[in-house]
């Protein structure tokens, strides 16, 4: 079988991805209505917000009787790491400016881990775009869906769109994990997030598993070398 060329191996990887994260809006539409907020509410968050972890953690505030600045501190914790995303895909992206307000807004774990997972930057923004965009229309078109159903869906949670998502994202990263120190930061991940998310809110554990890999990149790559003496001296 003839290999399949990296743009076109992006775009499949980004259509794989965009759907089943887009179907996943489903439930947020529905947990929305059902934790108090009307439709065009639950729209504006998923059309402006667009970033899963953070609306789940707002409608989940609000939800529970939590006050506004508590919902809103929430989302924008979770939310914190879409800038961290965008310093690691500047340069590998290298857009025009023009381009870089709208890719800023579909910056998210999934466009991210599609456009990092290319062999080059062709394919890299091919599969950041294919994926933000794919995403950002199914995801909005998915919570329209399940806030206007609302209840006659029952528990949401229930149909497991979450696993559905949670599976596209381990294929594309499975390829990856050849390494040791790969598979090591891999598990370790898993360790963290499984033990705090029975006790942490909701986006919490992924920021903490987050660092995991912060934690290993330091302690591989050590102290910086000693700067030479003055004069070249050993």
């Amino acid at each position: 079988m003839t290999p399949l060329d990296p743009v076109t191996a992006a775009r499949r990887q980004a259509v794989s991805v965009s759907v089943a994260t887009g179907l996943y809006g489903v439930s947020f539409g529905a947990l929305s209505v059902a934790a108090g907020l009307d439709v065009p509410q639950t729209m504006a968050l998923s059309l402006l917000m667009f970033s899963g972890g953070s609306q789940f953690a707002f409608i989940g505030v609000v939800g529970a009787g939590g006050a506004a600045g508590a919902a809103v501190a929430s989302a924008a914790l979770l939310g914190a790491r879409n800038g961290l995303y965008g310093a690691q895909l500047a340069p590998l992206l290298a857009l025009p400016s023009r381009r870089r307000l709208p890719a800023a807004h579909l910056t998210i774990d999934e466009s991210t881990a599609v456009a990092t997972a290319q062999p080059t930057r062709t394919a890299a923004r091919v599969g950041f775009w294919w994926t933000g965009l794919g995403i950002y229309l199914l995801w909005n078109l998915f919570t329209l869906v399940g806030a206007l159903a609302g209840d006659r869906l029952g528990d949401p949670r229930a149909y497991g769109l979450d696993a559905a998502a949670a599976a596209a994202f381990l294929a594309l990263v499975w390829p990856r994990l050849a390494g040791r120190t790969a598979q090591v930061v891999a598990v370790a991940a898993v360790v963290v997030a499984l033990a705090t998310t029975p006790v942490l809110p909701a986006g919490v554990p992924v920021l903490l598993a987050a660092l995991v890999a912060v934690v290993v990149g330091l302690v591989s790559t050590g102290p910086p070398p000693a700067a030479p003496a003055p004069g070249g001296a050993a």
